[in-house]
């Protein structure tokens, strides 16, 4: 299975930003997040400690479904 963040990375840098290209964007950029990751618990850990915006957890939390469905 890829990372979570191998799979985020479909987001990133749209010209129209969404929440989903923000936290892509902002993974990309934080050279700590757990870029090989494919658990859930390290993930979100990660993100409920070093939260980016308001919306993240439930952003990815959104996410985490079509990624397992789709990696």
């Amino acid at each position: 299975m890829r990372s979570f963040y191998h799979y985020m990375m479909r987001y990133r840098g749209l010209k129209q930003p969404t929440d989903e290209s923000r936290l892509a964007d902002w993974m990309f950029e934080d050279h700590d997040f757990p870029k090989h990751s494919a658990s859930y618990d390290e993930i979100s850990r990660y993100l409920e400690w070093n939260v980016p915006f308001v919306e993240a957890v439930q952003v990815f939390d959104k996410l985490w479904d079509d990624y397992l469905v789709n990696s």
